[in-house]
């Protein structure tokens, strides 16, 4: 079905153009193929309208509106998802944020920053440094995913080892439920005891409760002196030895992996030298704070030890910062490397002690059930995330791919249950994950869910369809 036909009526149309103004309110196909989707492919977009609020009262206009006119609502961001939260694909009028992108105020004492909810990533971290402060939350999409997006799917990234998931950063927030109320939470207090802790619910809710539309986020000290390294391994269960070794003496801000598969990927499409001559199939990322000259000796003993165990093989550490950033590109640019091959995508967690062991069981599976097919690992492997990636044959037609993915993706996630991780540590669960919620959440815990979101959301028009079944 084509974006045209699930086009909103005439007559609603000028009631959301008497909201937020008739060249807020998009309906060419362009714009709803363009603002109906995220970064997945699975589910043709179809929305019926797209809105461009500029501010929360013209969101809960919206909302009001939707609950008379029966509509159902998703909320839009940077459309940088890999769960097709975002994706609006049963004429839902869709709520674009992009417009609420103004930072309002910097408190230096409380060492926060309110912003709206269409601010993107990179302009908060931007404007954190202006101040003299860090928002440590980064990864690949920084450049075009918004706020409301990461706190609405609890964004993780390459720093959490250090600094936590977006979670930790959030100091208040402003929803807009489904009932049309504007609820203002959390009010950048440190300490609240006042009983549930209801902000809680909106981080990682996916827009199913409500929709932000402001936040109050924390700042830190910048680091000072980032430094990289660049490891080669040849087993796997060295990988965790290694950053316990590592994290005796030095308080890491990333350990990363990946394998010698997604490196020579990357080397072919950006040009990047290798980081040393050996070749090893896998490899460990390492950042730190490099505060004086003690701790480059200490991080040199670290690699020594590492090596005399027989754990690395090789190994270089970063002398600038234009080193330390290509060393770092060898992980980052991953993602964008692959996307041509339309990669099937698991993001997987278990507690990092498990991770050895849960990697070669999963290994061992995929490699059986894909033997014509190419997988690629990386992941944030110091806080237990995995992403497999599983490239499709450019001879295979896409749909038939998707199908024997999914057919083997139901006993990944079975491995996933019995080691008690998370079908989903980053990217939510949005529609493509939807199904297979059960490996990690109880039947208890996913009907107290469903309570919790016909509270907030009586007319079930807050993101229909997606994280829960209606």
């Amino acid at each position: 079905m084509s974006v045209e036909d699930r086009r909103l009526p005439e007559s609603i149309i000028s009631q959301l153009q008497a909201i937020v103004g008739s060249e807020h309110i998009k309906t060419s196909a362009e714009d709803l193929a363009h603002y109906g989707k995220d970064w997945t492919s699975a589910v043709d977009p179809a929305p019926g309208a797209i809105a461009l609020p500029k501010s929360t009262s013209e969101v809960q206009a919206l909302v009001q509106l939707a609950i008379t006119e029966k509509l159902s609502l998703v909320p839009s961001g940077g459309r940088t998802g890999l769960s097709g939260g975002a994706v609006a694909a049963k004429g839902e009028l869709v709520i674009a944020l992009d417009r609420m992108n103004q930072i309002d105020s910097f408190n230096e004492i409380d060492r926060t920053v309110s912003c709206g909810a269409g601010v993107i990533t990179e302009q908060l971290q931007e404007y954190a440094a202006t101040k003299g402060y860090y928002y440590p939350v980064d990864f690949a999409s920084s450049g075009s995913s918004q706020l409301g997006g990461n706190i609405s799917t609890n964004a993780g990234g390459i720093k959490v080892i250090r600094y936590g998931m977006t979670r930790d950063w959030v100091a208040g927030l402003t929803v807009v439920t489904g009932t049309g109320e504007v609820l203002t939470l959390g009010k950048g207090l440190m300490k609240n005891n006042t009983g549930y802790d209801l902000m809680q619910l909106f981080i990682g809710g996916e827009g199913t409760l409500g929709f932000i539309t402001e936040a109050t986020m924390k700042l830190t000290t910048s680091p000072k002196n980032l430094t990289t390294l660049v490891l080669g391994v040849d087993q796997l269960e060295d990988l965790m030895p290694i950053m316990t070794r590592f994290r005796k003496d030095l308080e890491l801000t990333a350990f990363e992996f990946f394998s010698e598969a997604a490196l020579s990927k990357v080397i072919e499409h950006t040009q990047l030298q290798r980081p040393f001559e050996s070749t090893t199939p896998f490899y460990a990322l390492i950042e730190y704070d490099q505060l004086n000259d003690e701790q480059m000796e200490t991080a040199l003993e670290a690699f020594e030890a590492c090596m005399e165990s027989g754990w690395v093989v090789d190994g270089v550490i970063s002398q600038s910062e234009q080193q330390a950033a290509n060393l770092w590109r060898l992980r980052e640019d991953i993602s964008e490397t692959i996307s041509r091959w339309t990669p099937y995508k698991n993001d997987l967690s278990v507690r990092p002690s498990q991770v050895p062991a849960f990697l070669n069981e999963i290994e061992a599976l995929v490699s059986a059930a894909y033997p014509d097919f190419e997988c690629i690992w990386f992941g944030h492997i110091g806080d237990g995330n995995l992403h497999l990636n599983i490239l499709k044959p450019d001879a295979l037609d896409r749909a038939d791919f998707i199908s024997k993915c999914q057919t083997v993706s139901e006993q990944v996630f079975q491995i996933v249950e019995q080691y008690q991780g998370s079908i989903s540590a980053e990217h939510g669960v949005g529609l493509l994950k939807k199904p297979y919620l059960k490996y990690s959440k109880s039947s208890a815990e996913c009907l107290f869910m469903k309570n919790i979101k016909s509270t907030f959301d009586p007319h079930g028009i807050m993101n229909p369809g997606k994280l829960l079944d209606s």
